[in-house]
């Protein structure tokens, strides 16, 4: 495999092993994850309680684009009539007009608003769904408590409106109230109140029984509509299909049914009346003229007749005959165009393009009958006269009878009109509830709980502030990290059996990187410690703390003690932990008969004889000392002997201030080649510092991301304003590439074909 293929290899668990740490840390917080995932859950199931069903209802309507009242017209009438925008976004802001919504209101009585103000939020939980009003024609009703309240009338003054009254029934009656403004009414009754404001119209029906208050509100037209408005839908199925679908949402299906229907009707309504707005129109001014008309025809009839009776029967020249057929036309034209002229101007300005239009044909019409009327002017008085009184009687009986026929025509289109609106579908009650969705607020509210969860773990992990860097550890303390120990998977599985007790890894994973970063620890050691002229032997004295409790510090002095003896190297291992101790537990030793039963004043005799020594324990008899080999033992492991902590004393420090604590050491020390102890935390008690002075190497041991930067940099300064050199820091329990720069991929593999 080349280099660029090992790379790519390595990259790659890198990032495997980053989110392996990712997920770690979230296995670490699993607590404050699930913690807040419940109290999601709470919140989400809460808020479900809390906020009322929302029920919908829809309606379905077609809108016919193409004019269904044209056709019936006649094709000069038809003219007349404006053409007719019936575009879908047209219609749709019709719906939601003012114009369409407000009769609604009414009806309905939407602008009367009642409020119950004796149901809290809490109640609103504890009931899981809260009675609504009811709009109808006869009134608004809603249900407490303590009984029904129903209001069929309740009108303001503009400066009463969205202005919050208070209803409350008295024995006699009722009284209304706002701020200092009381008024006293009897049930069922209608009654008109003068307020500082204005003036109050309101008949109340029913109230709850007792002191039950109830809020009442008039809203304005305004702010009833735009409620209206955010809860209604409406738009255009598909495109260029002309069907409209409406859709309103509310707290009671009932309600909203019936509200959208009346917006339907309404708009139907509306629709039909402006279809027939046009037409009506046009009946109303031809109905005006025909009156007029006929009688100009009867006057014009009548002095034609008489002038034919005074001067006999005239014969008209064939020119004379043409010009009259002509001028009779162009004044039929004139007749026609200024009545469409007279009907165009009842909708548009004389600035309009079909006015305007018109207003041209007029002119060429009048400039030919001008013409006309100079030719006929030449002709013979009598025969002049005849043509013009002819001509008279047949232009007005051709107007009556156009605008008569024309009459008749509208008539019946009018009877025949429908609207362009055609109702499809009314709305009906289908108690589906459509909010809140139980099932998935809960979900979501219970997945968004989580995600808080781990985001507050992953904020925790990154304020810690946890010894990770071994050169930040050693910028910040002036410490060498002298040995880094990475995890054991092994003893991690066995570790989770509670009851099982410690192992070392000579025993369970002897071929690990762990093991070999004990042996690294221990070749350091042998190098760093000066050589002993032979002869003068004297044992090297090893004390080993930590910042806090359960960094592995135990694990360390165990393992290392291990180590040593491989090298032929006798060793002693004392816990002097005297609190907490539990070195014990690796050797299946009793606590007992150890270092605090030999330090305490007039006990050795005593702790020699206690019942709970476990009969396993073999004690060292070849020290020059006889007494202090009965609380030595040895551990089972070649070159190794063991110390117990002994009982738990009360001043442990005390004990090991004692100049017969220096006397067991200087004892010792002729005895063994190294002797380890395995000492309290720094920070939980000050044992350390004393057992420090007849140490010569003191070694603090902390956990790679769990320790504390800051408890640790502080244990090291309180050794040093204690006059104590901590000669290296061992960073126990490394897991490889996990968030860091630093790994051990070659050394696993070194291990691993060993």
């Amino acid at each position: 495999m080349d280099n660029n293929s090992k790379d790519l290899s390595r990259h790659n668990t890198d990032k495997d092993n980053d989110l392996l740490g990712l997920l770690l840390v979230l296995l670490r917080g699993w607590k404050i994850i699930a913690l807040f995932a419940i109290l999601g859950l709470i919140i989400g199931m809460l808020y479900v309680r809390y906020e009322n069903p929302t029920f919908k209802s829809d309606a379905l309507i077609q809108i016919d684009e193409t004019s269904q009242n044209l056709s019936g017209l006649g094709s000069n009438i038809a003219e007349l009539l404006p053409p007719d925008d019936s575009s879908m976004q047209a219609q749709i802001k019709l719906i939601r007009s003012r114009m369409v919504l407000e009769p609604v209101v009414d009806l309905l009585h939407l602008g009367i608003r009642l409020n119950d103000p004796i149901v809290s939020k809490i109640d609103r939980i504890k009931n899981n769904q809260t009675n609504v009003q009811m709009n109808t024609a006869d009134g608004v009703v809603l249900e407490t408590s303590d009984g029904r309240v129903q209001v069929s009338q309740f009108n303001v003054s503009e400066d009463y409106l969205d202005k919050a009254f208070t209803l409350l029934r008295t024995n006699t009656g009722f009284v209304l109230s706002s701020g200092s403004e009381r008024f006293k009414g009897q049930l069922n009754k209608a009654h008109r109140f003068t307020g500082k404001s204005g003036l109050i119209d309101i008949m109340v029906n029913e109230l709850p029984a007792g002191e039950h208050p109830i809020d009442i509100t008039k809203q304005s037209l305004q702010i009833t509509t735009d409620s209206i408005n955010s809860a209604l839908s409406v738009v255009e199925e598909g495109t260029k299909t002309g069907m409209i679908e409406l859709s309103l949402s509310g707290l009671d299906q009932k309600q909203v049914s019936l509200i959208l229907e009346h917006i339907v009707l309404s708009y139907s309504a509306q629709d039909q009346t402006h279809s027939s707005e046009q037409t009506i129109k046009t009946i109303e001014f031809m109905k005006k003229q025909i009156p007029a008309l006929k009688q100009k025809l009867k006057e014009s009839e009548a002095i034609f007749n008489k002038f034919r009776e005074n001067s006999g029967t005239i014969d008209v020249a064939q020119e004379a005959s043409i010009l009259l057929s002509e001028n009779a036309g162009i004044d039929t034209q004139i007749s026609e165009l200024k009545l469409k002229k007279a009907d165009l101007t009842t909708y548009y300005t004389n600035e309009h393009p079909l006015v305007i239009q018109i207003n041209e044909q007029l002119s060429v019409l009048n400039a030919r009958k001008q013409q006309i009327d100079n030719t006929i002017s030449a002709l013979p008085e009598v025969q002049r006269e005849f043509l013009t009184l002819s001509e008279d009687v047949n232009i007005d009986r051709e107007i009556y009878l156009t605008i008569l026929k024309n009459y008749e025509q509208l008539k019946i289109v009018k009877a025949g009109e429908v609207s362009a609106a055609r109702i499809i579908d009314l709305p009906i009650n289908t108690n589906r509830i459509i909010t809140p969705k139980k099932q998935l607020i809960m979900t979501l509210a219970t997945l968004a709980g989580a995600l808080l969860g781990a985001l507050l773990v992953f904020i925790m992990h990154m304020l810690r502030n946890v010894v990770k860097d071994p050169e930040r550890i050693e910028s910040k303390t002036g410490v060498p990290v002298i040995a880094t120990i990475p995890r054991s998977a092994v003893l991690s599985r066995l570790s989770t059996n509670k009851k099982s007790a410690p192992r070392m890894l000579a025993h369970v994973d002897n071929s690990s990187l762990s093991y070999e970063a004990i042996k690294s620890l221990r070749t350091r050691l042998i190098l760093s410690i000066p050589t002993v002229i032979a002869g003068n032997q004297k044992a090297k004295v090893l004390l080993l703390t930590g910042e806090s409790p359960d960094v592995g510090k135990s694990f360390i002095s165990v393992n290392l003690a291990e180590v040593f003896a491989q090298l032929n190297k006798k060793v002693l291992l004392i816990d002097a932990d005297m609190r907490m101790g539990e070195l014990h537990k690796v050797f299946g030793m009793s606590q007992y008969d150890g270092l605090a039963d030999y330090l305490s004043p007039d006990d050795s005799s005593l702790q020699l004889n206690q019942p709970s020594k476990s009969a396993d324990i073999q004690i060292v008899n070849d020290v020059s000392d006889s007494s202090i080999g009965n609380f030595i033992h040895t551990s089972g492991i070649e070159n190794i002997d063991f110390m117990p902590r002994g009982k738990h004393p009360n001043d442990p420090e005390s004990l090991l201030i004692s100049e017969k604590f220096d006397a067991l050491l200087t004892g010792l020390k002729s005895q063994y080649d190294y002797i380890i102890i395995d000492s309290a935390p720094l920070l939980a008690a000050s044992d350390a510092m004393v057992l420090a002075q007849h140490a010569d190497k003191v070694l603090m041991v902390t956990r790679y991301d769990d320790s504390m930067e800051k408890q640790l940099i502080y244990a090291v300064k309180q050794m040093h304003e204690s006059n104590i050199q901590v000669d290296g820091i061992i960073l126990n329990d490394v897991r490889q590439g996990l968030m860091s720069k630093y790994n051990y991929n070659h050394r696993y593999a070194y291990a691993g074909n060993r």
